[in-house]
């Protein structure tokens, strides 16, 4: 469905904000759209030099063991950058958040194309990590507070579908781009994307107010202020676990079609496309299943937890793929592992805004992002090893076949029954 972008509001109405819950249908539409596409330049701007490696690397020289550490530094940036990121999205407010998260982590994806030696790339990832983590806290905040409670699964599945379009839209268009002007053009056109959706959040979001800059006291304690709450290490170290192989495979899917079935350049994009498809109906399906599952009557504790469970047993085949006879194969057991992940994921997500109260969301998002991109840092750098001693997958795509099961049971044994948060 296309939306025109809202006309701008006259002097006295910018004067007197309108809440989100006041906006139009087609303005909410619009804005909804925007943190969508904002999750897509997300995902676009750091899969870049995933699906690129066998190029950039060939031309720099980078040995596995370099680029595990590269993917290292980013999720170590991420994760540490998320600890004030949710802080500062609940601090700034929506408006001010999204706008300066998507700037600077589109310069520092531009800076890539500049980057030549290892210390500069390091530098680049470093910077990208650390901007990129106001995505995912300033992303939920926004699903949260446009949708209503019954409604938001449903939000939180259309946010983590469209933004696997990121996932699959990158392995099809940017090998083209880098085909057409070459690598380091390709990171610069990406960030610059980035810059133009600033200008357009900033026009579309004038006027209205998303009712979460209180001056209260919940809304400016720093991130330690939720440390001593038990819902906050349910969802960090559920978070690690499962982040861990989303990681593992949004930086190592491309390297192990290229190993395994010799693919690379524009011949992955269509394996890996397919493959993120899954992750896309995932967050469809599951969001679909919770909402309905909702509106019939089941509690939350029920619908959350069956959702988690069947996404998760989604993952166990995955180790299979080691054996797979065709490509074809090994595409729909990756697909059906990204499927999993995001519907464990949507239901995450769904949780945190079930149990936490909105002025705490930012940073309870954030915190366990940050935990999660821990897991993400160590799974990269532990495969960078594994593969460079000669070990393969196997041990990997063991671990990731378990992960979700062990969230699953940490979250029943850290919160037996899910109840929802009074704001």
């Amino acid at each position: 469905m296309t939306t025109a972008i809202p006309t701008p509001l006259p002097d006295a109405e910018a004067q007197s904000p309108r809440t989100a819950s006041l906006l139009s249908p087609a303005h909410r539409r619009f804005l909804f759209a925007l943190a969508l596409t904002a999750g897509i330049l997300n995902l676009v701007d750091r899969q870049i030099i995933a699906v690129l490696k066998p190029t950039i690397a060939a031309d720099l020289h980078w040995s596995d063991d370099d680029y595990g550490t590269l993917a290292a530094w980013f999720q170590g940036a991420a994760a540490f950058g998320f600890l004030g990121a949710g802080w500062l999205v609940d601090r700034l407010g929506l408006r001010r958040a999204n706008a300066l998260g998507v700037t600077v982590w589109s310069l520092a994806a531009m800076a890539h194309g500049w980057a030549s030696g290892f210390r500069e790339f390091i530098a680049c990832r470093i910077a990208l990590g650390a901007s990129e983590a106001m995505g995912t806290p300033a992303g939920i905040k926004t699903v949260a507070l446009i949708f209503p409670p019954e409604k938001r699964t449903t939000g939180f599945g259309l946010f983590n579908a469209i933004n696997s379009l990121g996932a699959i839209l990158t392995p099809l268009g940017i090998p083209l781009a880098a085909a057409l002007w070459g690598w380091r053009s390709t990171f610069v056109i990406a960030g610059g994307i980035g810059l133009v959706w600033g200008l357009v959040w900033m026009l579309g979001t004038r006027g209205v107010s998303f009712g979460d800059t209180r001056k209260a006291t919940g809304n400016t304690q720093p991130i330690s202020g939720i440390l001593r709450e038990r819902r906050t290490w349910t969802v960090a170290l559920a978070k690690v676990l499962s982040d861990a192989t989303w990681w593992l495979m949004l930086f190592w899917m491309p390297d192990y079609f290229n190993r395994a079935f010799g693919l690379s350049g524009v011949a992955l994009g269509v394996p890996l496309a397919i493959a993120y498809l899954g992750s896309a109906t995932g967050s469809l399906v599951s969001g679909y299943v919770s909402s309905h599952l909702l509106a019939k009557g089941w509690s939350v504790n029920r619908t959350r937890k069956t959702v988690m469970l069947i996404s998760a047993l989604c993952v166990l085949p995955v180790p299979l793929a080691l054996h797979a006879s065709s490509y074809g194969i090994a595409v729909g057991l990756m697909a059906l592992t990204l499927a999993g992940h995001q519907g464990f994921s949507t239901s995450l997500f769904a949780l945190i805004a079930d149990v936490t109260p909105a002025t705490k969301v930012g940073r309870v998002t954030g915190f366990g992002s940050f935990c999660g991109n821990l897991g993400g840092m160590a799974i990269s750098k532990i495969a960078g090893l594994v593969l460079a001693a000669g070990l393969g997958y196997a041990p990997l795509f063991g671990f990731a076949a378990v992960s979700y099961l062990l969230a699953l049971g940490w979250i029943q044994l850290m919160m037996p029954r899910i109840r929802l948060a009074e704001d």
